[in-house]
């Protein structure tokens, strides 16, 4: 656990003293594949580090639709933030995507030990404020762009210009809410790059034949 421990960019600089601390206090998880790991407004009593695994954090509309808020991949942290607030409670629901394993790590003990050594507070601050930026980037491409050059940034980053091939790790559902479209939308927006002679799609597999053609997609 601690080699896992150590690997997350927001536990990185801890010291090994600091992450005996955290290994001591954390428990593991296993996840089913569509297993909730907690709802919104639960509770935060732990935050999480995936070891193996996909999560998708997601919110409930109205309706009872679900919009895909972040997919965390292995090495990545999630409801971290929390720590800081007083009784706080989860803003999204958590649930796994394919068979995951997690490390849930006590975010009461966690902030104790920050505010016993100011320049991990310090290594925290800058680890959520990069987090925080890359939120604003994701806002800016969510509500400056159109549906297909979201697409075509979304494989641009999958794919760069030294590959031809990428695989969809998720399904076409959770990837066209975590792009803030419709399924159809995203349907769509494929079937017209493959038409175009830009891509072709076979399953989960894609496979770019334009990178330029792409670009000029995604810049637009």
């Amino acid at each position: 656990m601690i080699d896992d421990l150590r690997k997350a960019p927001l536990l990185s600089r801890l010291t090994d003293a600091q992450l005996e601390r955290v290994r001591q206090r954390a428990v593991q998880r296993r996840l089913n594949e569509g297993e909730l790991l907690f709802a919104q407004g639960n509770a935060a009593e732990r935050f999480y580090l995936v070891q193996s695994g996909q999560m998708r954090l997601f919110r409930l509309a109205p309706d009872g639709s679900e919009k895909v808020i972040e997919i965390v991949s292995p090495g990545q942290t999630f409801a971290e933030a929390l720590m800081f607030l007083q009784a706080p409670r989860y803003p999204v629901s958590a649930a796994a995507l394919e068979p995951t394993r997690l490390i849930a790590i006590d975010a009461c003990d966690f902030a104790a030990m920050l505010r016993g050594s100011v320049d991990t507070c310090f290594v925290m601050l800058g680890a959520l404020s990069q987090r925080l930026r890359a939120l604003i980037g994701e806002i800016d491409e969510l509500t400056l762009h159109s549906a297909k050059t979201r697409v075509a940034r979304y494989l641009l980053a999958r794919c760069p210009a030294d590959q031809r091939a990428l695989v969809l790790d998720v399904s076409k559902g959770v990837l066209a809410s975590r792009l803030s479209i419709t399924p159809e939308t995203f349907s769509r927006v494929t079937k017209q790059l493959v038409t175009d002679g830009v891509i072709v799609v076979h399953g989960a597999h894609v496979t770019v034949l334009d990178h330029a053609a792409l670009s000029r997609a995604a810049a637009d």
